[in-house]
């Protein structure tokens, strides 16, 4: 929010302090600001000018030669401007002076007529086309709407010679969203007075009840409605003041009425909105929830379909506005206005920030009434305008108005121990220096003991329990008058049995070559379609994101695969010959309570020329080493409808599924765009935890010697290597020491839809050299079993 310095002063007096000590006290009491800036810049001897004549250039049909009264002297300036006429007053840089910008104007000629200075258009003088007061011409010179005295600095007149500051206003303190919420902050950080505006109507004409009726269809929506009406309004520009103030807060001038709306908003924080009386059907405003297919042509001109949801203002036939989001073009001010209706109303906040979601609209007024707006303001507004108006000449101010308000909200009272507050904040504050800091706040103090019975303001709705009160002081006091201190009690740090399992996870797979990613949780609900994932799968049971930033982030993810091949597809698009990726992140599962529950799981990817299943399965089973699990067994897996049937397997620790490991099935492939084999696995990390034994015993070195003898078995090519391993380890005789696959052949010596696999056996006792004779005994025995258990023939 941008915030005048000159417009903070008419209610706190910031004068005998710098520009440097009001930032710094304001961030220092919580109240952070981004930037501070001065409109004036380098402006210097840019002055008040009177047009006395004009004359066309004699040898140029697109300049203009005039004489300019600058107060001291008539000057001569010769411009291209084509909204100038004689009379009128402009700003003036002479020559020597500097723009805001620091450019510096001198002496010269256009087309050999002497030029002693410039006319400036509102851009020149820092004023944005966005904010530039719609009387005024963007193209071309800003011309003053009324007389001022001749050479007067013009900074002075525009107000530009002031220090605007752009605050960071926190979610939970709306009320800081208007100058005079951010002159309460002031008063309490530099404990100076506050000085309210004072608001009084001299003159009041007739009875509005007269003039209109309301009726609200939705208390919940709408919990407080407050009307007022000005007769004989007369629309015309502001005067420059008030433009000003828009103007250094980033609003551009429009009208008188329009302007007093926008400026009480900024001054208070509470949106109003003004209706053209002659437009209101029935002399009746009616709020109620829009009807489905209803639509509304808004202020911006554009239309806007309407759903349930959204609440509407309306008169007795349609929608003349979108309730504290815009009004509608059909009720608008305009020149001929005579008779003005004024809304000042209070709406639920989630309900427009709803809307103003659902159509895609965001105000100044719907920033404000989403975040919350204090309901007992809304007259104080509404009477401020009125005020305003009788001032400005705008209008005649119809007696009487209207308030709909059924359930008041009330001010709060909370306990708030003094014990609690030092306790917490390490200081030693005595009642009395709670009491003046919780005052300058306007909270009303009753001290009980030590303790207060501390009522706050409606417009403080974040003061809701005894630690807020504690934040407050803290403050207010001061963060930098906080002492340091270190734990009394001794701490040691370290990392749970969990996090130092990740810690050698990542240390493992790193080492065997692999990059470690880091993707979101929140996934699009096609990634399971893309996965190729069944319909009955556990996998779709997921968590909806209520508010989604869109489709693609929707759900959170069951499982990392897609994740994974989401970067690894990006890799492969982008030409990347080969990649070697992991993650290890936690997936999200529905459960009984109000949040899922969370599991971690580790999932492995990749691809290229050097890469195929065995690779992938060596990944896993080095994770499994390096964690000290035995009895590991990889199963095969044919109804994953992810993985190439025939090239998955799942991953048995004792019995139990640990995990998935395979080649990706084409379609799979084919969904993400890559066009070569990719081999992934995911594991169950949580449950991988529970079998881990780090413990390292000691073996010595054997004392005998071992003998060894290979062997090549032929075999059907249905037949699995693991078991062939299971028949040659359960017949080891209890001298097998190691199994060693060591070659596959498919050729011409081996029969069509078989294979050769040769084996090297390592055969040793712990207490005995073996004789030749036993080992020959069970290794005939190992040959013998899979002959008969498995169909295999010796290969000599």
């Amino acid at each position: 929010m941008l915030v005048s310095l000159n417009w903070l002063n008419d209610y706190v007096d910031l004068s005998n302090l710098s520009v440097e000590e009001i930032r710094d006290g304001f961030i220092m009491s919580g109240s952070n600001i981004e930037t501070v800036e001065n409109p004036a810049g380098k402006m210097n001897k840019i002055v008040v000018g009177k047009i006395l004549e004009i004359k066309k250039h004699p040898d140029a049909d697109s300049l203009i030669v005039t004489q300019v009264d600058v107060g001291e002297e008539v000057i001569q300036i010769v411009t291209g401007a084509d909204n100038v006429k004689e009379g009128d007053y402009v700003p003036i840089i002479l020559s020597g002076g500097r723009l805001p910008d620091g450019t510096k104007i001198k002496k010269g000629k256009l087309r050999g007529i002497v030029s002693n200075g410039m006319m400036c258009s509102g851009t020149e003088l820092g004023i944005g086309d966005n904010i530039l007061p719609t009387s005024q011409n963007k193209e071309g010179i800003y011309i003053f709407n009324k007389e001022y005295p001749l050479g007067a600095e013009v900074k002075e007149i525009m107000g530009l010679d002031d220090s605007v500051m752009e605050f960071e206003i926190t979610f939970n303190r709306p009320d800081c969203l208007s100058v005079i919420g951010m002159a309460r902050e002031a008063r309490a950080t530099f404990g100076v007075p506050m000085k309210y505006p004072e608001i009084k109507i001299n003159n009041e004409v007739e009875d509005a009840n007269d003039y209109m009726t309301v009726e609200v269809k939705n208390n919940e929506l709408c919990d407080r409605f407050v009307g007022r009406v000005i007769k004989n309004v007369k629309i015309e520009e502001s005067p420059q003041w008030l433009q000003t103030k828009l103007m250094r807060a980033g609003i551009r001038p429009i009208s008188n009425i329009v302007d007093i709306t926008n400026f009480v908003m900024l001054e208070y924080g509470q949106p109003m909105h003004a209706y053209d009386i002659e437009d209101v059907e029935d002399r009746k405003i009616i709020v109620r929830n829009a009807e489905a297919g209803e639509t509304i042509k808004t202020l911006d001109g554009q239309v806007r379909n309407l759903n349930e949801d959204i609440l509407l203002i309306c008169d007795g036939k349609k929608p003349v506005g979108i309730a504290g989001v815009m009004g509608g073009e059909n009720s608008e001010i305009k020149d001929t206005t005579k008779t003005i209706f004024l809304e000042a109303a209070h709406f639920n906040k989630d309900n427009i920030r709803k809307t103003s979601k659902d159509l895609g609209l965001r105000t100044e007024a719907s920033s404000r009434f989403e975040k919350g707006v204090d309901p007992n303001t809304t007259l104080t507004a509404a009477n401020r305008f009125c005020q305003l108006v009788e001032q400005l000449g705008a209008g005649e101010v119809v007696g009487s108005h209207i308030d709909i308000y059924e359930n008041k909200t009330e001010e709060k009272t909370i306990n708030v121990r003094s014990s609690r507050i030092n306790g917490l904040l390490g200081t030693k504050l005595s009642t009395d220096e709670m009491v003046e800091i919780f005052e300058s706040l306007e909270f009303k103090v009753k001290v009980v003991g030590e303790d207060f019975e501390v009522t706050v303001p409606t417009y403080r709705g974040d003061m809701v329990k005894e630690i807020d009160f504690v934040e407050e002081i803290a403050r207010i006091y001061g963060y930098d008058k906080l002492e340091t201190t270190l734990y009394k009690d001794s701490i040691q740090g370290g990392k749970t049995p969990v996090q130092s399992s990740v810690d050698i996870l990542k240390d493992t797979l790193n080492g065997a070559g692999l990059n470690e990613i880091l993707t979101y949780s929140f996934v699009s609900p096609s990634v399971l379609d893309n996965l190729c994932v069944n319909e009955d799968s556990p996998l779709r049971n997921v968590v909806k994101v209520i508010n989604p930033l869109g489709e693609e982030t929707s759900v959170m993810r069951t499982t990392l695969m897609g994740n994974m091949l989401e970067v690894l597809a990006r890799n492969y698009n982008r030409n990347v010959e080969s990649a070697r990726a992991f993650e290890c992140g936690n997936t999200f599962i529905p459960g009984n309570d109000i949040l899922p529950s969370e599991k971690r799981a580790v999932t492995i990817g990749m691809y290229g020329k050097e890469v195929d299943f065995f690779s992938l399965k060596g990944v896993v089973e080095r994770i499994f080493s390096r964690f000290g699990i035995d009895g590991v067994e990889f199963v095969p897996e044919k109804s994953n409808t992810t993985f190439h049937p025939g090239r998955c397997a799942n991953v048995l620790v004792k019995g139990v599924v640990v995990g998935t490991l395979g080649e990706l099935h084409p379609n799979v492939c084919e969904n993400y765009k890559i066009g070569t084999r990719v081999y992934l696995s995911e594991l169950d990390f949580e449950t991988i935890i529970g079998h881990i034994n780090l413990d390292k015993g000691y073996t010595p070195l054997p004392k005998y010697p071992a003998m060894t003898r290979d062997f090549a078995i032929v075999v059907k090519e249905e037949v699995y290597v693991k078991d062939i391993q299971d028949v040659v380890t359960a017949n080891g005789g209890g001298i097998l020491e190691s199994i060693t696959l060591f070659d596959v052949y498919r050729g011409k010596q081996v029969d069509e839809g078989h294979k050769s696999i040769a084996y090297s056996l390592v055969y040793r006792a712990k207490d005995r050299t073996l004789t030749d004779e036993e080992v020959t005994k069970v290794h005939n025995n190992i040959i013998k079993e899979l002959e008969e258990k498995i169909g295999g023939s010796l290969r000599v």
